[in-house]
């Protein structure tokens, strides 16, 4: 199966970087990797030439111009640069266990999008890592916050796995989905501006459309580097807009990924 590897970024490189090697070492390699960039300074655009120069596999940079928050479009025109026929989709603060691809490829399967956990680093060990560039050896002994998802158990994995039909912890930060089954709800709502709602949002509608949630436990390990908060000030009309799929049982939004395709 051809992977397309998504990591989204803004503004910070040296986490970006992390991600980009985690995505290179990995046992089973993706076909491509896609950075969504949503409008970062040129030191971004540097780093990611240098790292694709060295890469035996296509990384390539998805740039759109800095607007404010605006990860869906982001995201969208991520998308339509995709060849392969199941994604992959991380953030660019996230660093992947080298089994990461293969273990999302052991559950991908047709009707399902899946839904992994994340290893939240503490700030100082985040701190450590970005200064070495590469993890400890000793990662799940030292500063983090929920230490049972470091555990990689393939028998684990099989009993703690789960079929789900709700919303409650989405996060794209480690998520995966069939490219065709993104175009059929014409992928991320651009309707949403400024961070929040934008990844529930297009879960509903992923549910409304037919599919069923898989949540994947002890695999596909994904750790998370400290940041502060987002700005949550576009939370309420975010939430309106949520309310408003779920409500009326939305499978499509006005605003999506058909835009960057030629009709």
């Amino acid at each position: 199966m051809k992977v397309s590897l998504i990591i989204t970024t803004y503004n910070w490189k040296d986490a970006l970087e992390l991600s980009l090697l985690s995505g290179l070492q990995q046992t089973t390699k993706p076909m491509e990797i896609i950075v969504a960039d949503d409008g970062s300074r040129p030191d971004t655009r540097k780093m990611i030439a240098r790292v694709a120069a060295q890469s035996s596999l296509p990384v390539i940079h998805s740039w759109q111009e800095d607007k404010g928050f605006q990860l869906s479009a982001s995201r969208n025109k991520a998308i339509a640069k995709t060849n392969g026929e199941y994604i992959v989709l991380i953030d660019g603060d996230i660093v992947m266990e080298k089994h990461f691809i293969a273990d999302h490829l052991s559950f991908a399967q047709p009707g399902y999008f899946v839904q992994g956990t994340r290893v939240l680093l503490k700030e100082e060990l985040s701190q450590e890592v970005l200064m070495r560039k590469k993890m400890p050896e000793t990662l799940c002994k030292q500063s983090v916050e929920n230490r049972k998802n470091c555990l990689r158990s393939v028998l684990l994995s099989r009993l703690f796995s789960f079929k789900n039909h709700g919303m409650n912890g989405v996060r794209t930060c480690n998520f995966a989905f069939w490219r065709k089954d993104a175009l059929a709800v014409n992928g991320f709502n651009e309707e949403f501006i400024g961070w929040g709602r934008e990844d529930s949002e297009f879960t509903a509608r992923l549910l409304n459309y037919g599919l069923i949630r898989k949540n994947v436990k002890f695999k596909a390990l994904a750790y998370h580097l400290y940041h502060p908060r987002n700005d949550r000030s576009h939370l309420p009309e975010n939430d309106r807009l949520l309310s408003e799929t779920i409500e009326q049982k939305k499978i499509w939004c006005d605003k999506g990924v058909n835009a960057y395709f030629k009709q």
